[in-house]
């Protein structure tokens, strides 16, 4: 019995099933866990940080990109509040300006993280290819895509917990992104998982939505396999 003919999983099932694709999160990847342990040196710090800025100033243009294909005005209005919470609004400056206050916490000018100047070809390559890919499927594909924040309270939490430990030159008030990303992560996981529990109903769009998971923990592992790369 193959994946057309095979029968739908139980919604409890999928979920465990897309949640069990967290084996491939890049919290397991050597560079962070590097990162976590303390092994890694300041210039490969700011390395990560000034590339990882750029996929946080993706991030809006992504769910820009999944609202414009979304013809659910129920679905947009609650998706824009992402798109808010990086770029800002209403006296709140956004997780982008909390990615640059990080680099600066690591000591990389503003201009400098701005410039986009240290962004790695192969960085550049990933994000790129998850910003097209939002762009041209299906909203509930994209919407699928962003699952892979249901791992990433943890590796926020790791972070804040080992950073000070390891790495106590860089000041605790520019660790703010991470704070700020635990909750905000658990609220758009929510919405999310709906989603895409709601849509892929069948077995051969469920084994779809796992190809899509994956994809993007692809992305972000691939991400540090280039930063690694370039930061020996």
């Amino acid at each position: 019995m193959n994946e057309q003919t095979a029968a739908a999983w139980s919604r409890a099932e999928f979920e465990a099933q897309l949640r069990a694709q967290g084996a491939g999160y890049h919290i397991h990847h050597p560079f962070n866990i590097a990162m976590n342990s303390g092994k890694l040196t300041n210039e490969q710090i700011r390395g990560w940080v000034a590339n990882r800025f750029y996929y946080q100033i993706t991030i809006p243009q992504k769910d820009g990109a999944i609202i414009a294909n979304c013809p659910d005005r129920a679905t947009r209005r609650k998706w824009v509040q992402r798109i808010l919470d990086h770029d800002g609004a209403d006296g709140n400056a956004g997780g982008i300006e909390a990615w640059i206050r990080l680099g600066e916490a690591v000591g990389i000018e503003r201009d400098e993280l701005c410039s986009l100047r240290q962004v790695a070809p192969g960085v550049r390559f990933a994000v790129d290819a998850y910003l097209n890919f939002a762009r041209r499927a299906p909203w509930q594909e994209a919407v699928c895509s962003s699952l892979t924040e249901m791992f990433a309270p943890k590796i926020h939490k790791d972070r804040l917990a080992n950073w000070p430990l390891h790495y106590a030159w860089i000041e605790t008030d520019g660790l703010q992104y991470f704070r700020s990303r635990i909750s905000l992560a658990e609220r758009d996981v929510e919405h999310g998982l709906q989603v895409t529990l709601d849509h892929f109903t069948t077995r051969a769009l469920q084994e779809r939505a796992l190809e899509i998971l994956r994809f993007k923990l692809d992305v972000l592992w691939s991400m540090l396999d280039a930063i690694e790369k370039a930061y020996p």
